[in-house]
């Protein structure tokens, strides 16, 4: 099984755009929504669904676990392309951002669950095969960066969809690893059954799945759900792009043969060099992370092939990201 081009064209945008750490020191209220745009700018409109709670500022959703699946509706303003670096985004110094040169918001509402349905399917219908693109981001992502970095990923890959967040509580801090994943294993029974209305709803043609680093774990973790309950993963979910997946190799495994069949395309962005997935090893133990696998490498190799799994290697790829988790 393998993706076709477009959906190779938004992974490699994904492992172009991502780094590890969220940039501290930001002014509050970095969603506030601005009055206008500029002539030249872009807008990337998404759906949310949150499993974070409510800010108590101007932030919208806050690290802090939510007691239900919450929902938003956000349109970014993208600054005109003479004024930007493909794969970049390009923050606010001050608020209200400036639209010729920041990544500013033209809406950030919260809906209810009948509401965002009700965005959803009207885009749903518009959208080139009916095609939703879902995104995870990883560990250290507040709220604001997981909305500004999807913007610009679907802004940059040109990708005919529409776009869905999923976004759960990361405390957006480097010293809180345990806290993250333990978030994201709270999230797993939300994103299952978020998958599962989407491939319900007879509006959605296909499902695409975008997720980073610890994102992959609550996408694994809920796919694996999802094919224990139902004896396989959703027909409509098509293709699940993992990139730099911060998963032991040894547990991959166990969740890939309880994915049933037949499965969706599978794609695996690595890199040998990933620092962060060193890191990551070295405090788990692990004697391999998914996402730094050497696939030329047996038994890698000969699994991969067995199982129709595509396998991008990054390593060779010179990027900014001095950890080298953003390629």
């Amino acid at each position: 099984m393998r993706l076709g081009s477009r959906g190779r064209a938004v992974g490699l945008t994904l492992a172009l755009s991502l780094g590890l750490a969220a940039c501290g020191g930001r002014p509050p209220g970095i969603l506030v929504p601005v009055e206008y745009t500029v002539p030249g700018a872009s807008v990337v409109e998404m759906v949310v669904a949150t499993t974070r709670a409510p800010a108590k500022n101007l932030d919208m959703f806050s690290g802090d676990r939510g007691t239900t699946l919450s929902f938003a509706e956000i349109a970014v303003s993208i600054p005109p392309a003479a004024n930007r670096k493909v794969g970049d985004v390009q923050w606010p110094k001050s608020v209200p951002g400036n639209p010729a040169t920041d990544f500013v918001t033209l809406r950030a509402d919260v809906l209810t669950q009948s509401a965002a349905l009700d965005w959803f399917n009207k885009r749903i219908k518009k959208t080139p095969r009916r095609q939703a693109l879902i995104f995870i981001h990883g560990y250290n992502n507040r709220f604001e960066d997981a909305v500004f970095r999807f913007a610009q990923i679907v802004h940059d890959s040109n990708a005919p969809v529409t776009p869905i967040l999923f976004t759960w509580p990361s405390r957006g801090s480097l010293l809180a690893y345990g806290y993250d994943r333990e978030s994201a294993s709270y999230s797993r029974d939300a994103l299952e059954k978020l998958l599962t209305g989407l491939a319900k709803d007879p509006d959605v043609g296909e499902i695409s799945i975008l997720a980073h680093s610890m994102g992959n774990w609550v996408t694994l973790e809920a796919l694996r759900q999802m094919a224990i309950r139902n004896g396989r993963i959703a027909p409509k979910i098509r293709n699940v792009m993992l990139a730099a997946p911060d998963v032991d190799v040894d547990i991959f495994r166990t969740q890939f043969s309880d994915f049933g069949n037949p499965k969706p395309n599978f794609t695996i962005f690595v890199s040998q060099d990933d620092r962060a997935l060193q890191v990551s090893r070295q405090v788990w133990g692990s004697a391999a992370r998914l996402g730094q696998v050497n696939p030329e490498q047996e038994p890698f190799r000969t699994e991969f092939e067995r199982d129709h799994i595509t396998v991008l290697d990054l390593t060779k790829l010179q990027t900014d990201d001095k950890l080298n988790h953003g390629k």
